[in-house]
């Protein structure tokens, strides 16, 4: 078998959870091509960069926040034979000390960016599918738009963006919407924007979609802001005209003082009108929510049940409040030593590690199987779910039963 001899190996890193496996992947590089320099960013690494550093010798630098241009830098830097002090974003290791380089400015128009690479894989592309989303068809994700300009305590990405929120003009997205379905086959396109947020620019993007004739050729997925949709319940007819079948909204809570405390912005009464206008226009509508807060008790956690029983959403998404390097929610528990679990690994929002003032992280665990026991496990409800008449309804509840997802999170409770 050849081996490859990489002078660069970069790894993306998405989330936290994926810290250990990321610096695996570097060490398996480094045994193949010890010469070889190793790079990582992302949320995790952007926020820990120099502990990250010192941790693991095996990650030689860290590109701090956006990386197309930082990437291009070193690659340039290092070819040429320069130093690295000059390449902005960048934390490195110079012999035995760790530098950290100026903050890299946002680029301005993300118009600017070329097409997603997915060329660079095109082989490998037909084992691209979401299951539980897009059955078997072949689905792609592109990106509208980066940050947000709201401040949830929990959220890593508005610290990793600055705070701000940019888009692609609604010309560009559908631009690459077409370039995906014709080039590459992908019919479900996950739109990965932190917030999809509503206004001309999204209305450019209806227009062109439909204008172009691709909204009864693709279906695509979003995350929004519920009360961006109640606001535009008048655009969410175009929007389904144009090929979005299935939107997220991050609900979080029925408690307004909880939703304060999570600095969302929103209130329970926009849940709902968000939920309504996006059934009404036979668009799926899917909720998180989150349990685990430190005035979390298991009568809250009830409570926030009922809750989801008269919103009725399509399908909702039960996650624990974790910690993320680089959150306020994190420099707080830090503060005042309410993380019990430093395993990465298990910073996915599935296990507790971190109690409420009245519950221990077995207690929030067992909170977390039984929401979602209430919700997927009343009859009526897959019975309803199975046959229901929205394809992605329907595919997501047999899914899920084929899975046995509600028992696998049984199993987590120790």
């Amino acid at each position: 078998m050849e081996v490859e001899a990489p002078d660069l190996v970069a790894v993306s890193s998405l989330a936290t959870c994926n810290a250990y496996a990321v610096v695996r992947a570097l060490e398996v590089a480094k045994e193949v091509a010890p010469e070889a320099f190793t790079m990582t960013g992302g949320q995790h690494f952007t926020a820990l960069a120099e502990p990250s550093l010192a941790e693991y010798p095996v990650i030689d630098a860290i590109v701090r926040g956006e990386g197309e241009l930082t990437l291009v830098e070193v690659v340039e830097s290092l070819d040429s034979g320069e130093g690295l002090e000059d390449v902005e974003g960048l934390t490195f290791r110079r012999g035995d000390e760790i530098i950290s380089t100026a903050p890299r400015p946002l680029i301005k128009d993300l118009d600017s960016l070329p097409m997603p690479g997915y060329h660079f894989v095109e082989e490998n592309l037909s084992r691209y599918h979401f299951k539980m989303m897009a059955g078997d068809k072949r689905y792609l994700i592109i990106e509208g738009s980066r940050g947000c300009d709201h401040g949830c305590t929990f959220c890593s990405q508005c610290s990793f963006w600055g705070n701000r929120w940019r888009a692609k003009s609604g010309k560009r997205i559908a631009e690459e919407m077409e370039y995906c379905l014709e080039k590459f086959d992908a019919e479900f396109l996950w739109l990965t924007d932190d917030n999809f947020a509503f206004g001309p620019r999204a209305d450019d993007l209806f227009r062109e979609v439909n204008a172009r004739g691709l909204g009864d050729e693709l279906y695509w997925f979003v995350q929004a802001r519920v009360d961006d949709v109640a606001r535009n319940r008048e655009s969410i007819p175009e929007m389904r005209k144009a090929g979005n079948q299935w939107v997220l909204l991050g609900i979080e809570s029925g408690d307004p003082e909880t939703l304060s405390q999570y600095g969302k912005g929103t209130t329970p009464d926009q849940a709902h009108q968000a939920i309504r206008a996006l059934q009404e226009n036979d668009i799926f509508a899917q909720g998180t929510f989150i349990i685990g807060n430190r005035s979390d008790t298991h009568e809250s956690i009830e409570g926030l049940r009922r809750y989801i029983e008269v919103l009725d959403p399509d399908l909702a998404i039960f996650m624990i409040l974790t910690p993320f390097p680089g959150t306020e929610l994190y420099e707080e528990a830090v503060r005042n030593s309410w993380i019990e679990d430093w395993n990465w690994a298990n910073y996915d929002m599935i296990h507790a590690v971190m109690p409420t003032e009245t519950l221990s992280t077995t207690e929030v665990q067992e909170e977390l199987y039984m929401c979602y026991r209430s919700f997927y496990g009343k009859f009526s409800r897959r019975i309803k779910g199975v046959f229901a008449s929205n394809q992605f309804r329907r595919r997501t509840y047999r899914y899920m039963a084929s899975q046995g997802i509600v028992m696998q999170l049984r199993d987590l409770i120790s």
